[in-house]
């Protein structure tokens, strides 16, 4: 196609194939149906391209272009490509075919996509229906993916990061219909701009998020490398729990253009056992960001004294509350190096900032070891699945005094129907203020830690930053000398409307 390419329309394509869903599946489920296909149609097309400009390159030389395919990064086996499903919409083994396809890719691409089509069955009888039901729902897709306008190749896209896009559009809108499992997999994309701005991730630095869920946070912070400082040596980690949202996660990686030599995410539980270990020790990043659960239960306090990565020596958090457990997991993995500075964004609900017992005491020791970098309030309604508003905080290894920054966000933001949304002024008066580490009266507040020692290591926002607005001094005798003149003109006006009702006979 020599038409432009248009992220919105593409966008909206994708949306409408959701109508094969819609009503019948959860969109927590059939978001993995949808993105998986986008996945097959975009890396077929990409192979296409490529055969063609092979073929172009090598005429009748079949031996030739077929030992050039071979060696793309990317391997597609025949027959495992969107246009041979397509091909086979009609079979009555649908589900099963698409299943064959996605198991050869994973066969064939194992050092990328090693177990991530596992959790996603197109044959699944309980998420898709009976066979007559499921084929019907299966050969929609493939039909709706057949849109012209859906071509994928990479000659037609050029630079545009049209896939990533669409990819990142679509899980948005997955997680506003998704409700509380939204949180689960997704960070909005603002916040996650303004987490990459705060920590500032650099050329050569580590960076892991410990709950990655689809990528998102990792993504924008390889961004951040690539566009601030030009430089492509970097590398991202990340570890999630959950199966589907780890194999978006690496749907993601791919889509992005992330090499496989850059990222490393792995499958597990981060709090029970972490992944990412150096010399049988936990591994350590320059960056370490995250927007966990909040305040997760059952996350394995009964286990956490007897840790072997010693990662609770400050405390054990409740067993009902997990909030803290990630905070001293993230600061643990947080280089230690004295020519670094290891640095930890995380978001957080707002009772870690005040709650009390363990949870005191852990957050006391860490302003004690002047971790503590900054507290940033958040607008409520943020996040899908919550409507409370949630914190920032940054803790640094080293830090040039003991004042911790307070910044309250929490009032500026563009009002949605569903869900509020930071604007971009609104996240550059954060990060500006952040950098300059200066006071803004009714927004931000340098505390010394002796403050918040007095304060019984309450980080409770507004203890810091006073933003009361005194009410305006009303004039009593301006108000009486109002209500007077009024109440002369409304006897003006009763005067003439009963001259106007004897004039026309309506006295009575």
């Amino acid at each position: 196609m020599s038409t432009p390419i248009n992220q919105d329309e593409i966008n909206a394509i994708l949306w409408k194939a959701c109508d094969t869903f819609r009503g019948t599946i959860d969109p927590s489920e059939y978001k993995n149906y949808i993105l998986v296909m986008l996945f097959l149609k975009y890396v077929s097309d990409a192979w296409i391209d490529h055969r063609e400009q092979y073929e172009r390159q090598f005429g009748n030389d079949e031996e030739r272009i077929e030992r050039r395919m071979s060696r793309e990064p990317f391997v597609l086996p025949k027959g495992s490509d969107y246009y041979s499903l397509y091909e086979k919409r009609n079979l009555p083994n649908l589900g099963e075919e698409i299943n064959i396809a996605l198991s050869a890719i994973e066969e064939a691409n194992k050092a990328k996509l090693e177990a991530v089509f596992r959790n996603i069955d197109f044959n699944s009888e309980a998420n898709l229906g009976r066979p007559a039901q499921r084929n019907e729902r299966l050969k929609n897709l493939l039909n709706d993916f057949n849109d012209p306008r859906l071509d994928l190749r990479p000659s037609r896209v050029g630079h545009l990061d049209v896939i990533g896009n669409a990819y990142e559009y679509l899980i948005g809108k997955f997680a506003a219909g998704a409700g509380k499992k939204a949180g689960e997999f997704y960070t909005p994309p603002e916040v996650s701009s303004l987490l990459a701005q705060l920590l500032d991730p650099q050329r050569g630095e580590r960076i892991c998020d410990p709950a990655c869920g689809s990528g998102s946070l990792l993504i924008k912070c390889a961004q951040h490398v690539q566009t601030h400082y030009h430089a492509e040596d970097f590398s991202i980690w990340g570890q999630e729990v959950n199966g589907s949202t780890w194999a978006l996660c690496m749907m993601n990686m791919f889509l992005h253009n992330m090499p496989v030599t850059q990222h490393n995410i792995k499958w597990g539980d981060t709090l029970g056992e972490p992944q990412h270990l150096e010399d049988d020790d936990l591994a350590s990043f320059d960056v370490v960001v995250a927007n966990p659960p909040f305040s997760l239960d059952k996350w394995g306090a009964d286990k956490a004294e007897a840790d072997r990565y010693r990662r609770f020596w400050r405390g054990i958090p409740p067993k009902s509350k997990g909030d803290y457990a990630f905070i001293t997991h993230m600061i643990e993995t947080a280089t230690r190096n004295p020519n670094a500075n290891g640095r930890v964004g995380v978001i957080v609900p707002h009772g870690v900032l005040f709650r009390g017992s363990s949870e005191g005491k852990i957050r006391q020791q860490l302003i004690d070891e002047n971790l503590l970098d900054a507290v940033i309030g958040l607008p409520a309604n943020l996040f899908y699945g919550t409507g409370i508003p949630a914190a920032m905080l940054i803790f640094k290894r080293q830090r040039p005094d003991d004042t911790v920054l307070f910044i309250d966000a929490s009032r500026d933001f563009e009002a949605g129907t569903n869900q509020n949304r930071l604007r971009p002024a609104d996240l550059e008066q954060i990060v500006q203020t952040y950098r300059r580490w200066e006071p803004i009266e009714k927004y931000a507040a340098r505390v010394s830690r002796d403050a918040i020692a007095a304060n019984d290591y309450n980080l409770n926002i507004p203890r810091y930053v006073d933003t009361f607005e005194a009410e305006a001094t009303i004039d009593l005798p301006a108000v009486q000398r109002e209500i007077e003149t009024l109440e002369s003109q409304l006897a003006d006006v009763k005067t003439r409307m009963a001259a106007y009702l004897r004039e026309l006979g309506l006295d009575g």
